[in-house]
Parts: C-alpha cells; structure tokens; sequence
C-alpha cells in the first residue's frame, strides 16, 4: 500500500509538471499576439484543460496502460517510469525546449518494464503506432494549419485590416480554448493510465490474497467492438486529480518555453493564432478518438510552422525547428534508458 500511494503522488506530481511544461502549448500563440496577457493567458487554458473531464473517454487512457504487457508491471516499473519523465521534462523545461512530455512518460514506463521482463513485454502495436506520430502528428497539424490559413486569408482578403484584426483576437479565445481542452483530454489521460496500472498491480495483489477489491481501487475494463478489453471505468478520483494537477501546472506557466514555441519559430498574428490553435484542436480531438498518445507540443509546433510556410517558406526559422526535431527523436530512447537505470536502482534498494 506504502508504495501505491508514493506511485500515485509521483503521478500527481508528473501531471503538475506536465501542466507548466506544455502550458506552452495552449496559451504560446495567445500571448505572443497579446491577445491575453501571460498571468490571463495561463488561467483560460488552466480552465479548459479541466473542462476536458466531461468531454473524452478513457481511449487514451487505456493505451498507456496497456503500452506494456501486464504481468511486467511492478511498482518500481511504474516510479521507475514517473521518475525517468519528471526528470526530463525539468531538464527540458530548464533548457526552454519544447519536448513532449507523452513521450518521456511512454519512454520512461516502457524503458522500465523492458529492463524488469526484457523487450517482449513491449506492446509492439501500440508501441508503433505512439512512435509513427512523433513524424504524423506534427505534419497532420502542419497540413491542417495550413489549410485552414489559407482558406482564412482567401476568404477574409478584401476585410478591413483594424476590424478583421480585432476579430481574430476574439476567435483566438475559442481555438485557443479548444486546443487547451484537447490538452488537457490527451495529457491527463496518460497519467491516468499509469495511476490505472498501479491500481491493476494491487488489486492483483489483492486477488491473489484472496482479499476483496475496494471500490476506489476498481478498474472496470470489458470487450469493444474489436474485441479487445480495453478500460471502461476507473475510480472517478483519479481523473479528478489528475485534470486538477494538469489545471494546476498550467496556472504555474512555462515562460522559456513559450518564448520558443510564441516568437522563435516564426512571428504569429492573431488570424494565424486562430489558424494554428484550430488545427491543433481539430488534430488532438481526432487523435483522442482514435486512442493515440499524441504530443501536444509536436501537433501545436506543426501548426504553426504550416502557418508559416503559408507565408513564405523563408518566415520560419528552420534551424530552430531542426533542433525541436532532435529533442522529439531522443525524447523516448533517453528517457527508456533513465527509466531502465533507475528501476535497477529501486530493485537494488529492495522496491519490488
């Protein structure tokens, strides 16, 4: 019991970080066209990154849990895996790259669990797919925000500059509003999936005591229409706490990071907010559907740059982007073998 409830704080904890790590993602393109100050900024997405609670299922949720064969879960896999991502994200977010916390945490869990069963237990399927888009969801949001910029400034080109303007700084509270609640229904789920791993570690233990399963440790899971079983339910406090620390984290900001994601890339006017955060949205909501981990710094990142690109290919800055992509692609391979150190380090102490 000792070691869920130091599983589950670190849990909290990662979601927390990952709240002002990516709080970048939400609000970048909102404060570098002054639409809402830093402070207001981080408060609009902190809210919708909560109201995300009522809107997914647990689809995204049920594929982290899943990222790894059950029987290789321990609890010094899953701290093990927290640690490994808490450690990244706080040399990211010092460093002001914007890396994606799903990744780290899917790296950190998986690295761990390799070195507890070896690389059998991996779940090639999901573990493939989740890698695939580190590359899809960023050219998806690329092509998307392009699009959708394009459309804009075709339809909006004989519109008074003052008047259009002053348009868009009010759209860009609904698109960023919507990017932040697929923020918050991506990013929040995965940390309920490993809290739900933890959760299936004891209730195992439980089982095989011949103890009774509590009501807040119950994981419901049945079979969907593929025929897979996949979770339906788990204890409402978990996504409580966990769209709360997300909601928290984000309040907290990440300054460096938005500095690189808001002006570093290439300059944003507010009709190009609206553009990039949209495509975002629209490609967060149909990666939730489908059950796939996305980054959210990945997808928001493509967005803009197909902004840019819509401008001239010259208007984004490339060299920063080449760097972004170098901290994308190391993100799970580093962040595997931090988690694989640190599980021999707590089985070394006697962590089981």
């Amino acid at each position: 019991m000792t070691f869920l409830i130091i599983v589950i704080v670190l849990a909290i904890i990662f979601d927390l970080i990952n709240g002002f790590h990516d709080a970048a993602n939400s609000i970048a393109t909102i404060v570098s066209t002054k639409v809402l100050s830093p402070f207001q900024a981080v408060i609009w997405a902190a809210f919708f990154n909560i109201v995300a609670f009522w809107i997914f299922d647990l689809k995204v949720a049920d594929t982290v849990a899943k990222i790894v064969a059950p029987s290789s879960i321990t609890y010094a896999v899953v701290c093990a895996g927290l640690l490994s991502a808490i450690a990244w994200n706080l040399l990211t977010w010092w460093s002001g790259i914007p890396s994606s916390s799903s990744h780290t945490l899917l790296g950190g869990f998986a690295g761990a669990a390799v070195a507890n069963a070896g690389f059998g237990v991996v779940n090639q399927e999901k573990i493939l797919v989740t890698f695939a888009f580190i590359f899809l969801a960023p050219i998806i949001g690329l092509i998307i925000g392009a699009i959708i910029n394009t459309i804009i400034v075709n339809i909006c080109k004989n519109a008074h500059p003052t008047k259009a303007d002053r348009w868009f700084k009010r759209l860009q509270l609904v698109s960023s509003g919507l990017f932040s609640i697929g923020h918050g229904g991506n990013d929040a789920q995965k940390v309920m999936g490993i809290i739900a791993a933890a959760l299936m570690v004891y209730t195992a233990k439980l089982t095989a005591a011949g103890l009774p399963i509590p009501e807040w440790a119950h994981i419901h899971q049945a079979l969907d229409s593929h025929g897979k079983m996949v979770i339906k339910h788990i204890p409402d406090w978990v996504p409580v706490a966990c769209y709360c620390a997300i909601g928290f984290g984000t309040m907290m900001g990440g300054w460096k990071i938005i500095k690189t994601m808001g002006t570093k890339i290439t300059k944003v006017t507010p009709l190009e907010g609206v553009s990039a955060e949209t495509a975002g949205a629209i490609t967060l909501f149909m990666t939730e559907k489908m059950g796939i981990p996305v980054s959210t710094t990945h997808t928001i990142t493509g967005s803009i740059i197909g902004v840019g690109v819509t401008k001239r290919i010259s208007a984004v800055r490339w060299g920063v982007t080449v760097s972004l992509l170098w901290a994308w692609v190391l993100t799970i391979p580093i962040s595997g073998l931090l988690g694989a150190i640190i599980f021999w380090i707590l089985t070394f102490f006697g962590m089981k």
